[in-house]
Parts: structure tokens; sequence; C-alpha cells
């Protein structure tokens, strides 16, 4: 029992992969993962700060960092059985959130509890830390499906990935680091050599289309 146990998790989590079971030409792990949502909730936060906003950047560093700890327990569920439902959803928010929370009463020092299952419960919440958690968390996995599908790899599940979170991305349209990202970064993103650039770039460009028509 102790911290110890906690610090060894960490390099577990360099070992645990995400989606799984599928051929993928580059492994991330949640480890990595974590590691470039916080520098990309890090840039939007940025940009919602030089547009007038109040980051609060201790409360923004802690959700990235922390957010997928959970996964140590249940390991990686792909994207599109994950959100399958609202229900399902829920289901999984609510099963990993016992099972860290149950870690943190075992081997975690009385003084420190409360502490850490503060920081480590579901990160993605309304407030604005929470909406730039849930768009860096939607780009790295647009990145890291966009990565497999430019190297050629005939997997249909990544494209369905990229649709996903891209879809997910275009409901904070309204924050400014989001405008930011659709205007600036993703036309950048298109214009990488990739195979199917034409069927990629056509979903793309159907997906902001319908994004324009529900905000007319």
């Amino acid at each position: 029992m102790g911290i110890h146990r906690y610090f060894k998790s960490l390099s577990d989590l360099e070992n645990l992969f995400r989606c799984p079971g599928k051929f993928k030409y580059q492994d991330h792990s949640v480890a990595a993962h974590s590691f470039k949502v916080t520098k990309i909730a890090q840039f939007l936060g940025t940009v919602e700060q030089m547009e007038g906003e109040t980051v609060d950047w201790k409360i923004l560093y802690e959700k990235a960092l922390n957010h997928d700890y959970a996964e140590l327990f249940t390991g990686d569920i792909k994207t599109p059985v994950k959100y399958a439902s609202s229900e399902l959803k829920g289901l999984f928010s609510q099963v990993e959130q016992q099972l860290t929370q149950k870690f943190i009463r075992e081997e975690f020092p009385t003084e420190f509890r409360e502490v850490y299952i503060e920081r480590f419960k579901e990160g993605k919440d309304d407030t604005l830390e929470g909406k730039i958690l849930s768009v860096a968390d939607k780009i790295d996995l647009l990145y890291e499906s966009f990565g497999e599908i430019q190297k050629g790899n005939p997997e249909p599940l990544f494209l369905e990935i990229y649709e996903e979170a891209l879809m997910t991305i275009i409901l904070f349209k309204e924050m400014k680091s989001v405008q930011y990202f659709l205007n600036d970064i993703l036309p950048d993103l298109l214009q990488e050599k990739f195979i199917p650039h034409d069927q990629l770039s056509q979903m793309t460009q159907n997906i902001l289309s319908q994004k324009d028509e529900q905000g007319q």
C-alpha cells in the first residue's frame, strides 16, 4: 500500500495501447496520448485566453494529464463502441470511476485520497477547461486516425474514428479555439499527401457543410 503502487502504475500506461486488436502502422500508448492531449489543451487554452476568456490553468492541466488514467483498469475501448449510446458511455464512465476510486482508497494514504478522487473524476464537464479537454482529446484522436489513413491503412475503423472525432469537435464550434482549429489547422492537415485523399476530403467537407447548415 502506498504511493509506490501509483508511481509504478504510470509505467503501465506506457504499455497500454490505444485501439487494441486492430492493425496499425503506429501504436499510441495511453501515456503518450495524455501528454499530447495536455499539449493540445495548452494551445487551445492559449487561444481562448488571447480572445479574452479566463482560463484556470491549474485545473486545465490536471484535467488533461489525468483524463485517461482510469483506462489502466478498463483498457482502451474503441471510440465507436464506447460512444454508441449515451447509456453505454455513462456505464463505462461509472465503471471507470468506481475502479479508480477503489484503487485510490486501497493504495493512497488517507490524507491524499480525497484530493486524488477529485483529480481523477471525469474532467469533461461544462466548464471552459472541461470543454477544452473534450476538444483536445478529439483532436489527438483525429490525428491518430489520420496518421493511419495517410499511411494507407485499409481498416475502415479509422475513417469512422476520424468522422466521429471531427463531428464531436464541431459540437464546440462556438469556442474561439475550435474556430481556429477548423479554419487554420484542419485545412493544413488536409493538404498533407495521403490515401485515400478524395474520400477523406469529401467526408470532411460534408461534415463541415452540415455544421454550416445547422448554424443557419
